[in-house]
């Protein structure tokens, strides 16, 4: 059975700041992991405040959403049965990266 995880980490940046980093992040992510062609990505922006995401890659597929708030992003990510065992070391590393890409420089 899926399993998601969802990470909230808050930030000092305003809204319209803390949408441009996780675009600029995003895309990052993107290109670091599909860079070796065996992940696809799909996103798109719901609406200005919501990116919804998949990626699929060693017959696996994740899917989630990231919104952007005045004060904190939510992050959820639906992992499939394989990567469910491993739900928490994922979620350590989503918030460890989403801290470090929404702090205040």
């Amino acid at each position: 059975m899926a399993r998601p995880v969802t990470v909230t980490i808050s930030h000092d940046l305003g809204k319209e700041e803390a949408r441009r980093r996780v675009a600029d992040g995003f895309g990052d992510l993107k290109r670091h992991i599909a860079g070796g062609m065996l992940f696809r990505f799909e996103e798109n922006w719901a609406g200005e405040d919501r990116l919804v995401f998949a990626a699929r890659g060693f017959g696996q597929h994740v899917t989630g959403t990231i919104d952007v708030f005045p004060q904190h992003v939510r992050i959820e990510v639906v992992l499939p049965d394989l990567l469910a065992a491993i739900a928490e070391k994922i979620a350590g590393r989503v918030e460890k990266k989403g801290r470090l890409l929404l702090e205040k420089k």
